[in-house]
């Protein structure tokens, strides 16, 4: 019998809109595959464009959510529906780049009750909790520093890692001083006090990073983050 039988099988849904062009896009399903085989399980993943994600029936028997870079969706209420249900529901999540930036305008927005809660980068009015870089991040790498007793920090196993970036836009100054005493909790940031990851105390598995550690895949490298999340869906 193959040993692949013995495995316990997840179901992963990778929240985006695909496009081979996209660097992250390309590194996920590697990253996927790796981390499974790492940890021993076998890692389905099916990407849900956002159009497709209407109602939280369109999530239920997924046992992890992985919102993916390439903002602005085609859908975005999508992305906040599959957001919202991995968050109520204990349902592991990972949110990279701009799947970071849509779960801070979620949480915003359905937790702190800001309504008007929006992103720069599609909206003009309201509270814009995601706003533009002071120095943009596209195709540049930066040292982050992690919270001692993290989710993340546990994950890469130390408390400052390397990684790289391909945005415009991260957490405002507005978001960062309301947010202070939420369950969202920063857990990341560069050397100069910004936030670059988050995570829920409060859930199994809720971790954000504005920087696309999927993309080691291609460079033969673990991501850590990954493997992490399929832990949390295996337990």
């Amino acid at each position: 019998m193959p040993a692949s039988m013995f495995k316990p099988s997840l179901r992963i849904a990778l929240v985006g809109d695909f496009n081979s062009a996209v660097i992250a896009h390309q590194a996920i399903p590697q990253a996927l595959d790796n981390a499974a085989l790492e940890i021993g399980v076998i890692a389905d993943y099916v990407w849900l464009p956002t159009p497709e994600v209407n109602s939280p029936e369109d999530l239920v028997g997924y046992d992890a959510v992985w919102c993916v870079p390439a903002s602005p969706y085609q859908h975005d209420e999508g992305a906040f529906i599959a957001i919202r249900y991995a968050r109520e529901n204990g349902i592991p999540f990972l949110g990279t780049c701009g799947g970071f930036q849509y779960s801070i305008v979620e949480y915003a927005r359905n937790v702190m009750g800001w309504k008007d809660a929006g992103h720069a980068e599609t909206e003009s009015e309201g509270r814009l909790v995601i706003a533009p870089l002071v120095c943009s991040l596209v195709e540049k790498s930066d040292v982050i520093n992690l919270a001692p007793g993290s989710k993340i920090a546990a994950a890469y196993g130390r408390e400052e890692i390397e990684e790289g970036y391909r945005c415009s836009y991260g957490i405002s100054e507005l978001f960062t001083q309301a947010s202070g005493q939420q369950p969202l909790t920063a857990t990341g940031w560069d050397n100069q006090g910004a936030i670059r990851a988050v995570e829920l105390t409060d859930h199994p598995f809720f971790v954000g990073t504005l920087f696309q550690h999927e993309r080691n895949a291609l460079k033969g490298r673990p991501a850590p983050l990954v493997e992490a999340m399929l832990r949390a869906a295996r337990e």
